[in-house]
């Protein structure tokens, strides 16, 4: 029968070794194996060294604990330009850990942050003005990616696991980088921390305490948002006229959790502050978001995906604040070029690239409803330039085109494409289908058209 197994993060320092040994020792008494894993993140010179050490420890506690076993894994990549060298280094250490955690078979990753860590990781997201949930620190215990993380020692203070060190002549590691004032929390931990407390002596308990009321308080505040989002959304969309009943707290909380279920983060706060003081009509709008983009449109906040890079300029789509008309100029900006007119011929079913509009006309035959074959043989593709009539069914009035997008709830950012003209009269519309005018009669060889975009235009 396979033992059970517990993995530990082992980065070969004080804090790790600590928790390495403890336990080993408490795996004798539950009968579990253990492994120790190491990340080598190769930013330090001392890195090499570090994994041999750490290598070398367990080789003798294999002795006394057989079930112990190392594992180790270098990271390839490096930070981005312009990119948090801690926060890398936390995404990609994370990833390594639960890689080798499920590759030996453990299910639980233990972590040696202790009560002092969570007293930093409070004031640093208090500095960097977090919320509720930031202010919670680090949960004591998780469930993700397929493993559960925990903080055994997060109740405890720095000065027993010293303690436990010097009792045990455990030997480890000082990395030298604990030491850089480049890095906030070791700028908190050398310039602040002792300051701090030589005038709040109990200032490591109180703000570890602090942390678990902001824990529980993160907790009822994502029951309250999810009761609210209930009411006023679901996951494609929220209705804003019930969104807007809500108090403004409530209103802040829905839309930040909305967000962060589409964006698998929080939203930035100027965008989420941005939105709160622009969504108090209904009035279509744009907001881009990395390679999200948000919408609103009668009465609806949706997201959309549109692959492109991330972005803080006005919402698209509202010409007092400058952006896209429908035809894909800036308006306003006359260096960008128009689309010329495209000449198709169609000859039969198939599916028609249009290169420039970055997408394709579809060609169906059809029994009914279709344009005639004749109409075919020379379409002309066309940016809107105000004044078309459009006939949306047979026996209704041509009406402007802008009222027929506005009849069908066809938003702005939906009414891209050319319009398909045969020998200078409006034919087919993408979003609204062919003008009832152009029907052919029954019986007579017809086709029905439709435009795939291939990308946001």
């Amino acid at each position: 029968m396979t033992r059970p197994r517990v993995a530990v993060a082992y980065s070969g320092g004080r804090d790790s070794t600590a928790l390495l040994h403890a336990t080993l020792v408490a795996a004798v008494v539950h009968g579990v194996d253990v492994v120790a894993l190491h990340v080598h993140h190769g930013l330090s010179p001392h890195a090499d060294a570090w994994l041999a050490h750490c290598e070398r420890q367990c080789a003798r506690w294999a002795a006394t604990w057989p079930g112990l076993v190392f594992a180790a894994e270098r990271l390839a990549g490096r930070p981005s330009a312009g990119e948090s060298v801690e926060a890398w280094a936390r995404t990609a250490r994370y990833a390594a850990l639960r890689r080798m955690a499920l590759a030996h078979g453990a299910s639980l990753v233990l972590l040696g942050q202790h009560r002092r860590d969570q007293a930093e990781t409070l004031l640093l997201q208090a500095l960097r003005g977090g919320g509720a949930r930031g202010l919670a620190g680090m949960p004591r215990q998780v469930e993700r990616a397929g493993l559960v993380w925990a903080r055994p020692w997060l109740d405890r203070p720095r000065e027993a696991i010293e303690h436990y060190v010097a009792a045990h002549a455990l030997e480890h590691v000082d990395d030298d980088s604990n030491a850089d004032p480049r890095f906030a929390r070791n700028r908190l931990r050398h310039a602040v921390w002792p300051k701090l407390t030589a005038a709040w002596p109990q200032a490591e308990a109180a703000l570890a305490t602090s942390a678990r009321w902001s824990a529980d308080a993160a907790a009822v505040l994502d029951e309250v948002a999810a009761e609210d989002l209930v009411r006023v959304g679901d996951a494609g969309a929220i209705d804003l006229a019930r969104w807007r009943d809500l108090s403004p707290a409530r209103r802040s909380l829905a839309l930040r959790h909305w967000l962060a279920g589409h964006g698998g983060v929080a939203p930035p706060q100027s965008l989420t502050q941005r939105l709160l003081d622009e969504l108090g009509t209904d009035r279509a709008a744009r907001w881009p978001w990395g390679d999200l983009e948000l919408r609103s449109y009668r009465g609806r906040l949706v997201v959309a995906r549109t692959g492109g890079p991330d972005a803080s300029g006005p919402a698209s789509g509202d010409a007092s604040l400058g952006g896209k008309g429908t035809d894909g100029r800036r308006r306003g900006d006359s260096r960008l070029p128009t689309r010329p007119v495209v000449t198709l011929a169609i000859a039969g079913p198939g599916s028609y690239d249009v290169p420039i509009w970055n997408g394709a006309l579809h060609v169906d035959r059809v029994d009914s409803g279709g344009v005639a074959a004749q109409r075919l043989e020379r379409l002309e593709l066309r940016l809107r330039e105000g004044g078309e009539r459009f006939q949306l069914g047979p026996g209704r009035p041509p009406r402007p085109l802008k009222k027929q997008y506005q009849a069908v709830a066809l938003p702005e950012w939906e009414r891209t494409g050319p319009l398909v003209f045969s020998a200078g009269e409006l034919v087919f519309v993408p979003g609204l289908g062919l003008d009832a005018r152009a029907l052919a009669p029954p019986g007579a060889p017809q086709y029905a058209l439709g435009w795939e975009p291939r990308a946001p235009i």
